[in-house]
């Protein structure tokens, strides 16, 4: 795996997201400078995926925390991410991305998503009455 599959995937997956209805107006609207977000991508995943220290920015979940999401777009955004993963990245390294990828999902959506409501007593005493 090298900086240009790196590069081509954080491109693919833009090009699919920004084609995408939920996610394409949501970047488009909290995206200021498209080349300067795409180096920022590439440096986060040059550095998950091979170790260089080229993100400097700190973690990435509190630069998402302004965005208001539902649980569709983080399926979205997996679903864009698997397909350009796949599609650049060799097998290995995809496997390596998707994993971190789906760490990262299932750790945004705890801290972004509300938490489900919880059952009340009557109705769970109810329900096993």
């Amino acid at each position: 795996m090298s900086e240009d599959d790196i590069r081509a995937m954080v491109l693919r997956f833009y090009e699919l997201s920004l084609k995408d209805d939920l996610l394409g107006p949501m970047f488009r609207a909290t995206i200021s400078d498209f080349d300067e977000h795409y180096g920022i991508v590439q440096d986060f995943w040059s550095h998950a995926l091979l170790g260089t220290d080229r993100y400097k920015r700190g973690t990435p979940y509190t630069h998402h925390l302004k965005l208001t999401v539902e649980e569709a777009h983080f399926d979205r955004w997996m679903a864009a991410f698997t397909q350009a993963a796949r599609e650049c990245l060799p097998p290995e390294g995809a496997e390596m991305a998707l994993k971190r990828a789906a760490h990262m999902t299932q750790s945004f959506k705890m801290g972004m998503l509300p938490l489900p409501e919880p059952k009340s007593r009557a109705a769970t005493v109810a329900s096993h009455g």
